[in-house]
């Protein structure tokens, strides 16, 4: 999102800000779920989660009466200063992308920005979650990744478009199953407070389908309300014409969940020769190591010679060393991290100059000579999906 795209920075701001930042925002308001509780378990639901013929009977999933609805709030309150007669109420922040707009001039200035643009950043939000489940997909700490594109109104909808299409070929091009990502248009009924127009991008879990992302159209709603709440000009001046608030349009990513998406999609467990292989077909770019290097034996300089080969090879690609046990075994217990090259240096190797190397997903082997792997590697990575999906 920064590092391809020359009108996007990247960003880091705070966790705790001011409270009056949350309440321009909405957060205080309106950041809340609607909670019910099974009076015979105790279980809690979101009210919105149950059906309407739930609701109208005021029954739980479990078929037990149902509370009273009561609100919850999901943001995290701590108190800054030194006494709590001086303390004040701030917030854990829910999401980094208020820490953008309060710092959207300061940026745009400073990085001589011109519209259209964006800021992008990576950090922690936090959530008080009414439920916690399925693993790291809901948790009250986690990673976001929000970038928040700056444009002109009468332009939103074109970059909204555009940006829906651009973030659901990032999942793509990291390997993800297409038949597993589907689009979910927000009705009017749905959209938040803040958003014209949205949408999520939904993968398909163990769990069902659920969302990994959100793109919304948030017309010019949060750079008004803060620049209201601040008093300070968050207008954008051009070089030619008037000023005015810029739209919005945000693309907001769970790092934690797509974490969780990846190693869902890429977990395979195969039939070979009549055992089970599991393997986690990993993208190249995603793996914890691109290459392992494997000595046939340790005995006969075999593990001298192939140390060497990936001491070179660590200076360029994340490397994996293995000598234990049979060579079959080893293959097979780097399919299980995702490793998608395994290189083979044996007794041929003392004379040819040349090693095996494996592929994970077709367990293609190939003799390649040692002065060409670095090459070898570096087509296989470029042009995986395309030959290797």
């Amino acid at each position: 999102m920064v590092q391809e795209h020359e009108n996007i920075v990247g960003f880091d701001s705070a966790i705790l800000m001011h409270p009056t930042v949350w309440k321009a925002s909405g957060h205080v308001g309106n950041f809340i779920d609607v909670m019910v509780e099974d009076t015979i378990t105790k279980e809690r639901f979101r009210y919105d989660t149950l059906s309407d013929v739930q609701r109208e009977q005021n029954l739980s999933p479990n078929g037990n009466p149902l509370s009273e609805p009561k609100n919850f709030n999901l943001m995290f309150s701590t108190s800054l200063g030194s006494t709590e007669e001086s303390s004040m109420k701030v917030y854990l922040r829910p999401e980094t992308a208020q820490g953008i707009y309060v710092n959207f001039k300061n940026v745009q200035q400073t990085s001589r920005l011109k519209l259209p643009f964006g800021i992008a950043q990576v950090g922690k939000a936090f959530r008080n979650e009414l439920l916690f489940k399925n693993f790291i997909f809901r948790t009250c700490e986690f990673e976001q990744m929000e970038m928040q594109f700056f444009v002109h109104p009468q332009e939103d909808t074109k970059w909204f478009e555009h940006w829906k299409q651009l973030r659901m070929q990032y999942y793509k091009d990291i390997g993800i199953r297409e038949s597993h990502l589907r689009f979910h248009e927000h009705r009017p009924d749905e959209l938040a407070h803040y958003a014209k127009e949205a949408c999520d991008v939904f993968y398909h879990f163990p769990f069902g389908w659920n969302e990994i992302e959100g793109i919304h159209n948030r017309s010019n709603f949060d750079l008004t309300q803060h620049s209201e709440f601040s008093k300070k000009d968050l207008s954008y001046q051009p070089e030619e014409g008037e000023k005015f608030i810029p739209c919005i349009i945000e693309t907001s990513a769970g790092l934690t969940r797509t974490v969780l998406l990846v190693l869902c999609d890429a977990y395979r467990v195969e039939e070979i020769e009549g055992s089970a292989r599991t393997v986690l077909q990993l993208h190249p770019r995603l793996a914890p190591y691109t290459i392992a290097v494997l000595p046939l034996v340790k005995k006969d300089g075999l593990a001298e010679r192939a140390k060497q080969l990936f001491l070179s090879l660590q200076k360029e690609y994340s490397c994996a060393f293995d000598v234990n046990t049979s060579i079959g075994k080893r293959y097979r217990r780097q399919d299980e991290i995702g490793t998608p090259l395994c290189l083979t240096y044996d007794y041929d190797s003392l004379t040819d100059s040349s090693v095996t190397i494996r592929q994970r997903d077709t367990l293609k082997q190939e003799r390649v000579a040692i002065h060409k792997i670095n090459q070898y590697i570096s087509d296989y990575v470029k042009t995986y999906g395309v030959d290797n999906a």
